[in-house]
């Protein structure tokens, strides 16, 4: 219980601390997690079991969640051609995931995963090469020799 809690208050610490490259890598981490999960419910075979239908559509649905939540995030207006890029990934990823979860189908959670993994890389290197910039001109704050 301890443990949870410390644990808790360090992903709140995290979260409250982190750039908005670094919430987006969370978010992308995040539903990579759920589809992961959604994946796994599936036998070998490529069958999800009965006992298994629940947790899977609450891991694909969760996933949904968050997709939108990086869809409504967007900035359409300074983001250009790579925001309307994105939207339309993140629209045709809850396309396939509602679909996925109606058809009960691994293949298409795969795929969605394949391509958010993709995503939550580049997302990471952008927030890595972000965080190390350093600005090109700086100014001293004050000028002491008059």
């Amino acid at each position: 219980m301890v443990y949870n809690q410390a644990y808790n208050a360090y992903k709140r610490a995290s979260v409250n601390t982190a750039s908005q490259a670094e919430l987006v890598v969370l978010l992308y981490e995040g539903a990579v997690k759920k589809l992961t999960s959604a994946s796994s419910k599936f036998n070998p075979d490529g069958k999800l079991p009965v006992a298994n239908i629940e947790s899977f559509s609450a891991d694909v649905l969760r996933a949904q969640e968050i997709i939108t939540e990086l869809q409504v995030s967007l900035d359409m207006e300074k983001g250009g051609e790579i925001a309307r890029n994105l939207m339309a990934l993140y629209i045709f990823f809850n396309d396939q995931l509602r679909s996925a979860n109606i058809s009960k189908s691994k293949d298409k959670i795969d795929s969605v995963l394949n391509m958010m993994k993709q995503l939550t890389e580049s997302w990471r290197v952008a927030a890595e090469s972000a965080n190390s910039a350093v600005p090109s001109q700086t100014q001293p704050a004050l000028n002491i020799k008059g």
